[in-house]
């Protein structure tokens, strides 16, 4: 996968295990407008930390510094110390300002990051600065994840033809309250940045903080975007209508994919579930019903074993601080009905929902019948695997 005006590398650093790539860089070839949404978490990892700053001082940045195996969170000074010279390190051979570097790092949280991994590493991964590197560079972020998460769009801005394209790691530790574990998008679009922040910040809403895995929210969350503006298209200024809404709906396009690709590989996980909330007061209501059923262990556990227990649902719709009157619920997974005002249709109709569960994609529906808002989350099942996963994931 390529774009223009982007190079990308990644090598073996030996951050935290040998034999496999964890050091990797998204290079531009001159600084680029640049975007970024960030964990919420009062927790939040040393490079988020300068990240924000640097963003907050200037919206041009020209490379991303990526590392999996550590965190870098809850580190303290010395944590933002080392980070801050892993950025120096980079700007200095490619002869930039450390202030166009930004900083990623995904791994186990609570230790010091090796500065002499970085040291040694750097140089290696400058010297392979390829036009081809993308896919490495989607694997190196990985962690739990058990396969890379990327996509690609194409839309017409101004009869310019532009490219984006995501990459996006995150398999546990996943129910962001701003974009997912990590996410890089990439476009050859020039657009202001007022316009690329309010498009990755809109699409980020509707996309990755409408995914769960396990209802954890990272330190080190956060998603990048960066336009090079190699495409030559007129300059998009606003993306409330014309081609900057072309442009914003396309880059949530992409942001669906990845957030889908998340949940499938949700730690353990054997199916995709979309919980969807219809017939609800607000939207706002609608999302907390939605997601409170999506995090459910108790709901979670049911989908991999297979049981429509319907029952357990009802108990997660309860507890979501919404008024509503439950004889008023009708309940489906895909098209098969298994509740219809508040009352289980019977065992035919379990046993034709059991169908439906062995599926490894498939819908809850749940109509409020309180009013007209309606709202998505992504969630999976939840595993014997998801214990052994996280159980062993220092060892």
């Amino acid at each position: 996968m390529k774009i223009d005006g982007f190079s990308f590398s990644a090598v073996d650093a030996g951050i935290r295990y040998a034999d496999r790539l964890d050091l990797a860089l998204i290079h531009a070839d001159s600084p680029c407008v640049t975007a970024g949404v960030f964990t919420s978490s009062q927790v939040k990892a040393a490079p988020v930390l300068i990240d924000i700053e640097r963003l907050q001082k200037d919206r041009l940045s020209q490379t991303i510094l990526i590392n999996s195996g550590n965190a870098n969170a809850c580190t303290g000074e010395n944590g933002i110390t080392t980070a801050l010279a892993t950025s120096d390190i980079v700007a200095k051979q490619l002869g930039i300002s450390p202030e166009k570097v930004l900083l990623a790092s995904t791994g186990v949280i609570g230790e010091q990051l090796n500065i002499t991994a970085f040291e040694k590493g750097i140089p290696d991964l400058i010297a392979q600065l390829s036009r081809d590197g993308f896919a490495d560079v989607s694997r190196a972020i990985m962690t739990t994840d058990t396969t890379p998460k990327v996509a690609k769009r194409k839309a017409v801005v101004d009869t310019t033809p532009i490219t984006l394209v995501g990459m996006a790691k995150g398999s546990g530790m996943i129910m962001p309250n701003m974009a997912t574990m990590l996410a890089f998008i990439l476009t050859d679009a020039a657009i202001t940045p007022a316009s690329l922040q309010q498009a990755l910040k809109k699409g980020v809403d509707q996309t990755f903080n409408r995914i769960t895995v396990d209802g954890d929210t990272s330190t080190n969350d956060m998603a990048l975007a960066m336009a090079s503006a190699a495409a030559g298209n007129k300059e998009i200024a606003t993306v409330a209508d014309g081609d900057g809404r072309c442009f914003a709906e396309t880059l949530k396009d992409l942001l669906v994919e990845l957030a889908v690709k998340i949940v499938a590989d949700g730690e353990g996980a054997t199916k995709t579930v979309t919980v969807r909330v219809e017939q609800a007061s607000s939207s706002s209501e609608a999302e907390l019903l939605a997601r409170t059923v999506a995090n459910s262990p108790l709901v979670k556990t049911a989908f991999f074993g297979e049981d429509a227990n319907w029952g357990r649902i009802f108990m997660a719709l309860g507890r979501a601080g919404v008024e509503f009157d439950p004889a008023r619920v009708d309940l489906f997974f895909d098209d098969v009905q298994l509740v219809a005002g508040g009352t289980g249709l019977g065992r035919e109709a379990e046993e034709r929902a059991t169908t439906v569960l062995k599926k490894k994609d498939f819908t809850l529906t749940v109509k409020m019948g309180q009013g007209r808002e309606s709202a998505e989350i992504y969630t999976c099942d939840f595993s014997i695997d998801y214990i052994r996963i996280n159980a062993d994931y220092r060892s």
